[in-house]
């Protein structure tokens, strides 16, 4: 091969990286900038806890329902139109976003928001699996776009923390327009059109299926932690979710063109990295949810300084994504994996005894230890489901991957929402009583937080009793602070245990699951089956 071959698909390699980062920060942009936000829209719009849950989920949810419609999609239609596709939706979704009145309309804007991060998504790593197919060498890569991703989270809160600082909160959704269209002209020129070798057709009634489950579970929790779990719509729509997720088990079962190939959870490697990173979700977009309320309502920071703090999560990692790709070629991905989620749950566990008063630097060292875990172990979770399948199934593996990823993420906030507003709402008449605070303003505080949510408290014109009726809150919030922090712990040490467990090598020194590049390694006395060829412009 001749070295002017060498080097133009050196530079593909690397325009493809850049375009697939590129995309990847722009569709994780919203989860940070709107999170740490959630004070300021729920003052300016009059929202409730549960309305706020409904911010950060109708974000999550298109991306969790569509992420794996989105990968066949590419796969049949080209992953380059996808990928514009849904920097299409980002720059709609913004829009909407940039002229927004009413909380719906914020629901609305994060929702195309959401369909344009589920088509960027699995876009981006299966670009980056086809332009990289060594399974060593790719670790490099999705560590660089995991440091593209985290960068993103990172760079929300500050961000955001400077335009509320200057200007009104519908400006956070400014730059992804921009961004977006930078982006899509950048693709236009560096992307090659590719599709997927083996024939693929859309899965309708498991795209169906899957979406009406994955809605109804997640509306279920959060009207059931908003209401009572007992209330009718609840138990409709968990019942919904229930058979719809069956039904969708049974028609990808006897698909003859799945949107997820069940036969890859055959491999250990592959289910224990999508549980791991569904769990770690649920417990880290849930600790982004309530810390910001916790940042805004009980410390009564700016949204900068709250930014600021959020950003000794993500920095880490950030850093981290690019050394962590190169660690995986000499350590074990079970131990980064489980050991980085080990080091998240004593972060978390840390953080049960913060306060009102609980100063930065106490604050920040346990922070940034949370961001220590979450660098060594999710670069490792995205590469260990790539690499753990054959090569032409590395798309579904990613889009897999990223679905659950999305599931948790949803799950997170209305969860830890339902249990923070449960538990604060319950111990808030004994905060208030012993704030000295006489019967009849207790009894309008509990009124108009069952009415309007927590954030309510702050409006009522009660006079001198402000101060103490506001401690009583922060008191009571705080209380349902630790309950969500204990849960995130147990959480993500579950998740440490999984991986240990489903990681483990087996047979001589290999890991469960087909090894990387997805070939079995050869009987006893037969010849090994050469690899599914891979085209090179693909």
């Amino acid at each position: 091969m001749s070295t002017a071959v060498v080097e133009e698909r050196r530079d593909r390699r690397t325009a493809t990286l850049v375009t697939a980062c590129l995309g990847v920060f722009v569709g994780y942009f919203p989860v940070t900038t709107v999170s740490v936000s959630l004070p300021v829209i729920q003052e300016a719009l009059g929202a409730s806890t549960s309305d706020l849950s409904w911010v950060s989920d109708a974000f999550v949810l298109p991306v969790a329902a569509l992420i794996l419609t989105a990968g066949v999609f590419g796969d049949v239609h080209g992953r380059k139109r996808v990928f514009q596709v849904g920097l299409g939706f980002c720059v709609l979704g913004a829009v909407v976003g940039l002229s927004a009145q009413s909380i719906a309309q914020v629901w609305i804007g994060q929702a195309l928001l959401g369909v344009g991060a589920a088509a960027l998504l699995p876009m981006t790593l299966a670009l980056i699996s086809h332009a990289v197919p060594d399974p060593r060498e790719r670790g490099k890569y999705i560590g660089l776009w995991t440091t593209s991703m985290m960068g993103s989270l990172a760079a929300g809160p500050l961000i955001a923390g400077v335009i509320v600082g200057h200007a009104a909160w519908r400006w956070i959704y400014l730059l992804p327009v921009p961004l977006s269209l930078i982006t899509m002209v950048i693709a236009a020129f560096t992307l090659t059109e590719s599709r997927s070798q083996v024939q693929r057709a859309l899965d309708w009634p498991g795209q169906i299926t899957a979406a009406l489950a994955i809605v109804a579970l997640v509306y279920g929790v959060i009207e059931g932690g908003a209401t009572s779990f007992g209330d009718v719509r609840v138990i409709v729509a968990l019942v919904v979710a229930v058979c719809s997720g069956v039904a969708f088990v049974r028609f990808e079962r006897r698909s003859a063109s799945p949107m997820l190939d069940l036969s890859l959870f055959r491999s250990a490697a592959f289910t224990g990295s999508a549980l791991v990173v569904m769990i770690s979700f649920l417990g880290l977009i849930g600790f982004f949810f309530i810390l910001s309320l916790y940042l805004g309502m009980v410390q009564q920071l700016s949204t900068l300084d709250a930014g600021l703090r959020l950003l000794m999560v993500t920095a880490l990692p950030m850093i981290l994504g690019t050394a962590v790709g190169r660690l995986m070629r000499h350590l074990s991905p079970r131990v980064l994996i489980a050991g980085g989620l080990a080091i998240t749950s004593v972060a978390l566990f840390t953080l049960m005894n913060v306060g009102v008063d609980t100063s930065f630097v106490s604050l920040a060292w346990r922070l940034a230890l949370l961001g220590l875990g979450l660098g060594l172990a999710f670069p490792c979770i995205t590469a260990t489901a790539v690499s753990s399948v054959p090569h032409h199934q590395a798309g579904m593996a990613a889009a897999g991957n990223n679905a659950f990823r999305q599931v948790g993420g949803a799950l997170g906030p209305a969860i830890l929402g339902a249990l923070l507003t449960s538990e604060a709402v319950g111990t808030l008449p004994d905060h208030l009583a012993a704030a000295g605070l006489p019967d009849s303003t207790g009894a309008r505080v509990l009124d108009a937080v069952d009415a309007d949510g927590l954030g309510a408290v702050a409006g009522l014109p009660l006079g001198s009793e402000t101060g103490p009726a506001l401690h009583a809150l922060s008191q009571s919030f705080l209380d349902g602070l630790q309950l969500c922090l204990l849960v995130s712990a147990v959480v993500m040490l579950c998740g440490a245990v999984l991986a240990a467990w489903l990681l483990r090598p087996t047979g001589a020194g290999r890991p469960a699951g087909p090894v990387a590049g997805g070939s079995r390694p050869a009987e006893p006395g037969r010849r090994p089956q050469s690899p599914v060829p891979v085209n090179p412009q693909h």
